[in-house]
């Protein structure tokens, strides 16, 4: 579901998602239609302005989370600032994606969103990693084992969990438990909170063990 204020965006956005075979735009709306739309349409994937005229874009997506089965939300917008992005991240929002990106990444980046995986922008990276944003490791990252910590750094890197399991050697199966584990031991709700964590802590990669 695509929910936006400018009808013309509404409609290139849901062009371009239609020409993927394995993608299907059910809705798209305005931001004072988004809820209701989303409780009749069940979305697996949200795809969410931030500013619009008629409601707040962080307002929609906390009434979105709330739903019975609330959808994979990411931030669509033209707005790349550090306010928004933790905002969104913090409401449980799975991506972070400005209005700039590319067809082929949009369209990557709503399958990723399907299967639960987040995303966000390389430009959103990019300043993430920027040395003002680094902090030093929390506690909550020392109770990581080894391998989590690289299942993290690797996830920081953007990397799925089919990519992290073909660069470390072992099951996409294998993955997914880490990451589970990873998320929990870090009190954060996604890949994308885990991510953001990672890449402003500094989380260094670990060599992947011989095969």
């Amino acid at each position: 579901m695509i929910v936006d204020d400018e009808e013309l965006l509404r409609s290139g956005v849901s062009q371009i998602l239609g020409v993927a075979p394995d993608l299907r735009v059910v809705a798209a709306c305005h931001g004072g239609e988004a809820v209701e739309a989303a409780r009749v349409r069940q979305p697996d994937v949200v795809l969410l302005d931030v500013r619009m005229p008629d409601v707040n874009g962080l307002s929609v997506l906390r009434e979105l989370r709330a739903l019975p089965r609330p959808p994979q939300v990411a931030m669509l917008t033209t707005f790349d600032t550090d306010e928004y992005l933790g905002e969104a991240l913090r409401l449980g929002a799975a991506g972070f994606l400005l209005k700039d990106t590319s067809p082929a990444d949009l369209i990557s980046a709503v399958r990723a969103l399907g299967t639960g995986s987040g995303c966000l922008s390389v430009p959103m990276t990019r300043r993430l990693r920027a040395p003002a944003t680094a902090n030093p490791a929390g506690p909550e990252l020392a109770t990581l084992s080894p391998r989590e910590q690289q299942v993290l750094a690797l996830l920081a890197d953007g990397l799925s969990n089919a990519e992290i399991a073909l660069r470390l050697h072992v099951s996409t199966g294998t993955v997914k438990d880490h990451v589970s584990a990873l998320l929990t031991k870090l009190h954060v709700d996604n890949r994308v909170q885990a991510a953001v964590l990672a890449t402003r802590a500094a989380v260094p990669a670990t060599p992947a063990p011989a095969r």
